[in-house]
């Protein structure tokens, strides 16, 4: 169903309403800046951000209380786990610096525009299903992105219990799942009130960790179940299309009664990586690396050059042909390939 056009009125008010809201948000700046230059603020003191509500961010200060601020415009982009500088003020207070970040989990946006989706984490979670119907290619390109962040991927496959039901979908689970563990990276298996939460729980404590994956794999379900205080919204399964939902529409940072934390993040079903190069994509995918740099030709695209030392490994079995295909689909997707 293609889209409703708006009419002349109707976009007059659309436009309208939009320079309102920047307006407002203009007015809220200066008087944080008012504020602050008339020193009407507390002393600066370090905090973290812990949830983005457009233009203004939930700081956790050092005793573990949450204060809306806003944030001064010289100051970076913020998202959820940035260390930030602020200054304390009723009702919100202001946020004066970003402190250096030690990775992040960025993905482009609809225009393009790289942007981050949170910071300072040291593991992402990928989570994934039987149910909706997982894709390995989707998976491989949460691997890259992990690689390019510098963080720990972790492959959670949740809802184990549909697999008991359905010997044939535990088979197929299994196929997908096998590859990754042989190439080394950790798997978890959960089902809610499962022992495969006591595995997860360990897998968090005292690390800052990120969830990713479809909408609908049971991210915020997880959680739920972690910390019961949550309270996040669980979406179920569209019928009509076995998708998920999308229930979670801002990144929040919640902390593990272990002392480790987490970032829910906005589910998502695709995860572009058009903004990468060739050379990252590789790097992502760890089987690639005893061989990269060993091709004939120095720009071999592993695609069908004499000397490939790529193909050469794929035909001795080093390689998969799932796994080569799936790189070769994501470096067809890169912006100039």
């Amino acid at each position: 169903m293609s889209k409703r056009k708006l009419s002349r009125r109707q976009a007059w008010r659309v436009n309208k309403i939009q320079e309102e809201r920047a307006k407002r948000a203009e007015q809220r700046q200066a008087r944080a800046e008012q504020a602050l230059g008339a020193g009407e603020l507390g002393p600066e003191q370090n905090g973290l951000v812990v949830a983005h509500f457009g233009t203004q961010v939930a700081v956790e200060d050092e005793d573990g209380t949450v204060l809306r601020c806003h944030v001064r415009a010289n100051v970076q982009t913020l998202v959820t786990g940035d260390a930030v500088v602020w200054c304390r003020g009723e009702p919100t207070g202001v946020i004066v610096a970003r402190l250096p970040r030690r990775g992040e989990l960025c993905r482009p946006d609809p225009h393009g525009a790289l942007k981050p989706v949170a910071a300072n984490i040291d593991q992402i979670i990928i989570v994934f299903a039987a149910l909706p119907q997982p894709h390995a290619n989707l998976i491989d390109r949460y691997l890259v992105a992990s690689a390019i962040s510098g963080s720990e991927p972790i492959l959670l496959l949740n809802k184990t219990d549909l697999l008991e039901e359905d010997a044939e979908l535990a088979r197929s689970m299994e196929a997908l799942v096998s590859p990754y563990e042989s190439l080394g990276y950790r798997v978890l298996r959960s089902a809610i009130g499962s022992s495969g939460m006591t595995d997860l729980e360990s897998a968090l404590a005292d690390r800052i960790s990120v969830f990713v994956g479809q909408s609908g794999v049971g991210k915020s379900s997880i959680i739920n179940r972690l910390l019961p205080e949550a309270g996040l919204r669980v979406g179920a399964l569209s019928e009509a299309r076995a998708k998920g939902t999308h229930t979670t529409t801002t990144a929040q940072l919640l902390h593990m009664p272990s002392g480790g934390s987490l970032i829910d993040s906005p589910g998502i079903r695709e995860f572009g990586l058009w903004h990468m190069s060739r050379a990252e994509v590789e790097q992502g995918f760890v089987e690639f690396k005893p061989h990269l740099g060993h091709c004939r030709f120095r720009d071999c695209t592993h695609e069908h050059e004499p000397g490939c030392a790529i193909l050469a490994a794929a035909e001795r079995g080093n390689i998969s042909p799932q796994r080569l295909d799936s790189y070769r689909r994501i470096v067809a997707s890169l912006e100039g390939a």
